[in-house]
């Protein structure tokens, strides 16, 4: 281990971290819409029983493999053997074309937060969220706002940046959120969406939505883009990874259903389709939020909520990268960051015109947008994944005996490792590539 090298200040501050690396705006955001259109209650009794199963053993691998070898991805991979070292490199790349999206969505997070406190006179949110996109100028200033400030807390390093920003924000949100649950279950009805989400109706069980469930949980626990591996690394030796690990799925699953507790009873309290998809956020809740007393409030509220969940994970896909260019090229990390800002730059102004003056172009008949979004979601993270419990698995031979007690647990999580886990990833990498 280098001498130098940045570690955690305790082990609070590595699960604040991770969990604010898990916990995104695949919690708020993509967890409440995509249940919605896969049958509510049902979808939420699979995606306990795969989060807590197998998503548990590719979280856990990839803590491993950074803790141990103290090492940026390419640099861990190398270290295991060194014609692993461009498997290694798919996670940088992976974690800048993740974050020229999904700094977009950041913006209009900023846009909407604006909105929220001003007296904007909107009648038509679905209206407005197509001609806001769809305009060429703000939306690209938004998105470099949006990315400026991921840059900035992850460039001031460790312990002064990504430390400082998830001790701070981790706590608001946690806070923010508990209000706005608390608003939401004073709405009229609101136990009908309390039964949408904890009364199951198994006949809508099928092997899409087991698919989708899956799909999710990689996606909101951040696996396969080599944040946790990033993050493990800088982890001290003394620091009990196993409880780690438990910790970061409990919390991130928690956060996941209160996003839930939050938006469904609000959704049925005034009639509203929970399956209305994408912009269930953007377009479904502000109507909802300018029909309620001081709506602009809790509408700001809930905003500022959603910026600090995606400024959290937004600083652990940067760090991949940055990481990974401090180590490997020796240079200073604000060097680092700068270049980083422009190369994300350079992706995701083209990504946000997507939707307006580069609508037009399209990649395999997707937008710029939705082709980084289908790219790394449905074909980079489960390749990722899949190597890297392969390469933990078979050639770093990760033994689940080392830290679980019970013989049977310790013998599942080793055929999870080298045979369940990567054949249900190559069968998510088919059916999302078809």
């Amino acid at each position: 281990m280098e001498k130098n090298r940045p570690s955690w200040s305790s082990r609070v501050t590595f699960i604040l971290a991770a969990v604010g690396s898990a916990v995104g705006l695949g919690n708020i955001w993509r967890f409440p819409y995509i249940m919605g259109q896969n049958g509510g209650a049902v979808f939420l009794a699979v995606y306990l029983l795969l989060i807590l199963t197998i998503c548990f053993i590719p979280l856990f691998a990839e803590l491993v493999v950074g803790k141990f070898t103290k090492k940026e991805c390419i640099g861990a991979y190398e270290a295991i053997n060194p014609k692993f070292k461009f498997l290694g490199a798919m996670n940088p790349i992976t974690g800048v074309l993740i974050s020229s999206f999904y700094f977009i969505v950041g913006g209009w997070i900023l846009n909407y937060i604006y909105l929220s406190f001003t007296s904007s006179k909107i009648t038509d949110y679905g209206a407005y969220f197509g001609s806001f996109t769809q305009s060429a100028l703000i939306p690209c200033i938004l998105t470099l706002v949006f990315l400026f400030l991921c840059i900035f807390f992850t460039a001031r390093g460790v312990k002064k940046g990504i430390e400082f920003a998830n001790n701070v924000l981790m706590p608001l949100f946690a806070v923010i959120l508990v209000v706005l649950i608390a608003f939401s279950l004073s709405l009229p009805n609101a136990k009908l969406g309390l039964e949408y989400m904890f009364k199951p109706d198994f006949s809508k069980l099928n092997a899409h939505m087991f698919l989708a469930a899956l799909g999710q949980a990689l996606f909101t626990l951040s696996i396969g883009m080599g944040a946790l591996l990033t993050y493990g690394s800088y982890i001290k030796e003394d620091k009990n990874i196993t409880k780690s690990t438990y910790t970061i799925i409990f919390s991130d699953t928690l956060f996941a259903l209160l996003a839930g507790v939050m938006l469904f009873p609000a959704i049925f309290s005034f009639g509203l389709e929970p399956s209305s998809g994408a912009g269930l956020v953007f377009v479904t809740l502000p109507y909802i939020f300018s029909q309620i007393p001081f709506g602009g409030i809790v509408s700001g509220a809930f905003f500022i909520l959603l910026l600090a969940a995606a400024i959290t994970s937004g600083i652990s896909i940067i760090e991949v990268p940055v990481a990974t260019m401090t180590e490997r090229f020796k240079i200073s990390r604000i060097n680092a960051c700068t270049i980083l800002f422009f190369i994300i730059s350079a992706i995701s102004i083209p990504a946000t015109l997507s939707f307006g003056p580069f609508s037009e172009f399209k990649i395999i008949g997707k937008n710029i947008f939705d082709f980084l979004d289908f790219i790394t979601s449905n074909f980079l993270m489960p390749l990722n994944a899949f190597f890297l419990c392969v390469i933990a698995g078979w050639f770093l031979k990760i033994k689940g005996g080392t830290f679980i007690r019970n013989r049977v647990f310790a013998a599942l999580f080793d055929f999870g490792l080298k045979f369940v886990v990567p054949i249900t990833l190559l069968l998510v990498l088919y059916i999302g590539l078809k």
